[in-house]
């Protein structure tokens, strides 16, 4: 069976200012999702499925709709703040979103086998997507508890503009998931990489330390867990405009219940994304170099 590919595309771009995920950053027009898209299909992927807001669809239409026609299968669902399970209350001056983990949420009902979570921001590399398609090349639905993710070394993943969120992970012996921590202010100080505590100081952070990039392997019995998390979460952060529900947190959950087990794909690629405006440089000579190189065309679809 083919693995889906989500794409996590509802953000707004406070940060960056915009809609990054449309920004063109190719040589020939393309923007990130394209080269992930690109690296899916290479890989094995049978099916793309896009979570944005619903006052987006036209501009993603208009982007990829065509573009993809006779390449890979493409379907759209939406993330909104109102959309929660029956029987939950939200406060009404709730705007911001609930996070990756209610993004996720959204497809369920339209996946029935392995699939992979990303951002659209992120570029990660044609490798972390083979590696993980393979992963999950023979899968049956006796491995309905057995996830996989990407990992990146912290070092890899950094912004020269700002602070990033990683979810910190420690893999044992095996390469088995122990524990995932999000952490939501990293930088590199003149001391080296550290992440900010609840007190605002900083905490000193490994460069070889393994972190995700929000680049998952899932089954859809992941869905039924995210559901019923959500519900507890719910309970304690309703009244909490900015608590967020992130995946990490659900998928630490499981590994201390033992619920599912989660491997650690590591890859050696060098992630770039475009958490700030000032990242967008960054990224277009990055992917000019790896056409330049020939790891992609210089019209990507063409």
């Amino acid at each position: 069976m083919k693995p889906t590919l989500l794409i996590l595309a509802a953000g707004m771009g406070s940060r960056y200012g915009g809609l990054k995920q449309l920004d063109q950053v190719g040589p020939s027009g393309e923007t990130i999702i394209d080269y992930s898209i690109y690296d899916a299909i290479r890989a094995g992927f049978g099916k793309v499925i896009f979570i944005i807001k619903e006052s987006i669809e036209d501009d993603f239409k208009e982007v990829f709709v065509e573009r993809l026609k006779d390449k890979i299968a493409i379907d759209y669902v939406f993330q909104e703040t109102w959309m929660v399970p029956e029987g939950i209350t939200i406060p009404d001056n709730r705007s911001k979103p609930w996070g990756t983990g209610h993004a996720v949420m959204m497809a369920d009902g339209k996946i029935k086998g392995p699939f992979a979570v990303i951002n659209a921001d992120d570029f990660y590399g044609s490798r972390a997507f083979s590696t993980l398609a393979e992963y999950y090349r023979d899968w049956t639905p006796a491995g309905e508890g057995d996830y996989c993710m990407v990992g990146y070394r912290i070092a890899n993943t950094l912004s020269e503009f700002g602070s990033v969120s990683r979810g910190v992970c420690q893999p044992d012996t095996d390469s088995f998931l122990v524990d995932v921590t999000e952490r939501t202010h990293i930088e590199r100080l003149a001391t080296g990489v550290a992440y900010q505590n609840e007190q605002g100081q900083p905490v000193p952070v490994p460069d070889d330390s393994i972190v995700s990039m929000n680049f998952w392997g899932f089954t859809p019995s992941f869905f039924g867990f995210l559901n019923k998390g959500f519900e507890t979460f719910i309970a304690k952060n309703a009244d909490n405009l900015k608590a967020e529900f992130f995946i990490p947190s659900v998928v630490n959950d499981l590994i201390k219940s033992q619920q599912a087990t989660v491997r650690v794909l590591q890859c050696n690629e060098k992630w770039f994304g475009m958490t700030y405006k000032e990242d967008r440089e960054t990224v277009v000579k990055s992917i000019r170099a790896l056409v330049q190189e020939g790891v992609y065309p210089e019209n990507l679809w063409g």
